[in-house]
């Protein structure tokens, strides 16, 4: 039975905290979700015994939320690094979405979304009832959200034809680059890694690589210069290899770190980029001309080389839809509903709360809004037939429902209760 699991779940785990404001990487240990199987109906009793399970949770969690990985405190933004809770918060999300499936949340479900504006062009009917619908997922490349829409094999040439010169621009490439790095510096600064000089060095030296590629001083007359004379032997004009080799060193030095894991798993997918573009010149002193030329390299090589299924094409998406490179992360993956003339889908996902915290509930929305709003963007980019319209959904143990809009997207805040 599902619930003996979760009370065996509860015990026995280590315990380690280390609360700092900044970026920290949690740590937690290896766990089976919990989900009840296709077609498998659990009794009056289990929904009975898990709901007290269920409250106690949401206000040990009170305000906490999972974010990039890392548990939050959404009162102060610092950052929790305890085994315990973080299991807790993994086991409250795994009750949850089994919860959700119970013929009481079903059909408060049902009544909170035909309870929209009739301008609403279709409402799921049964939506978050199947337990894959009830998975969690880490976006992580266009492949998953391609697979997920169905987008055919020919649609996926075109939103790769289509996105990747815009993405892999020269200044989305260096800012998607600079955003790793500085999130990497800041993480090693509040661990205070043991013996970090190195690694800080090592930073600093790639954050410096990059400005050194900034041409966007038009105010200064290094715009009108045309290169160091060919006898100047002073210097050697910088490449992309040597960045690679700096990430190559980072990555060396602190690969078992574990508070860095996230942002060191960033620059090993940054690293397939740097690859195809190691023989790229960086350089000021090369004049600006021959600058812009490079930089020119720089994107026909990403745009070519890089496929859909890259992981660093997909970074570079996420940067240049949201400015940051942050993984998209969705408690319930949902589906894709169609209306019965089959022109219209809706599209809906949802999050799980633990408070109704009106800060904590418009970060949940927001958090949902980017993984909609990516979806929809390569669903238009492919070229798929039929209107797509978004609908997320939040619960939380006390929550008044109510449905609120954000950015023309529809979210609905369910309150668990039984």
């Amino acid at each position: 039975m599902i619930y003996r699991h979760v009370h065996k779940f509860l015990h026995g785990s280590k315990y380690l905290v280390r609360r700092k404001n900044g970026v920290l990487c949690l740590h937690t240990t290896s766990y089976q979700n919990l989900r009840e199987s296709e077609g498998e109906t659990l009794g009056f009793q289990w929904y009975e015994k898990a709901f007290p399970h269920i409250t106690k949770l949401t206000r040990q969690l009170q305000n906490v939320d999972l974010i990039d990985g890392k548990l939050v405190n959404m009162n102060d933004d610092s950052i929790i690094i305890d085994d315990r809770i973080a299991q807790k918060m993994l086991t409250l999300k795994s009750l949850v979405r089994v919860f959700i499936g119970s013929p009481l949340a079903q059909q408060n479900l049902k009544e909170s979304i035909e309870g929209l504006s009739d301008n609403v062009i279709c409402n799921p009917v049964g939506c978050f009832g199947k337990p894959s619908e009830r998975d969690s997922m880490i976006v992580s490349s266009l492949t998953k959200v391609s697979d997920f829409l169905n987008v055919t094999a020919q649609q996926k040439k075109v939103v790769r034809f289509t996105i990747a010169p815009q993405v892999s621009h020269h200044r989305i490439w260096v800012g998607a680059l600079k955003e790793i790095l500085n999130g990497l510096k800041l993480e090693i600064d509040e661990l205070s890694v043991k013996g970090s000089s190195m690694e800080e060095q090592i930073v600093h030296n790639c954050l410096k690589f990059l400005a050194d590629t900034d041409n966007s001083d038009y105010e200064s007359t290094s715009w009108m210069q045309l290169g160091a004379p060919k006898s100047d032997n002073s210097r050697s004009s910088a490449t992309w290899a040597d960045l690679l080799e700096m990430f190559d060193d980072l990555i060396r030095c602190l690969g078992n770190e574990k508070g860095l894991f996230y942002h060191v798993s960033k620059l090993e997918v940054m690293k397939e980029g740097l690859a195809q573009i190691k023989d790229v010149l960086v350089d000021k002193g090369i004049g600006y001309k021959e600058s812009r030329f490079q930089e020119s390299l720089v994107q026909k090589k990403l745009s070519k080389t890089l496929g859909h299924s890259s992981r660093c094409l997909f970074t570079l998406l996420l940067y240049y839809l949201y400015g940051h490179v942050r993984d998209i992360e969705v408690d319930l993956c949902g589906g894709i509903y169609s209306s019965e003339c089959g022109t219209k889908f809706c599209l809906y996902m949802g999050r799980i709360l633990t408070s109704d915290d009106e800060g904590m509930v418009w970060n949940g929305v927001k958090q949902l809004q980017r993984a909609l709003g990516l979806y929809k963007f390569v669903w238009e980019t492919a070229g798929m037939k039929g209107v797509l319209e978004l609908q997320g959904h939040l619960w939380c143990v006390g929550a008044k429902d109510r449905t609120l809009s954000y950015r023309g997207t529809s979210f609905i805040v369910h309150g668990i209760s039984f």
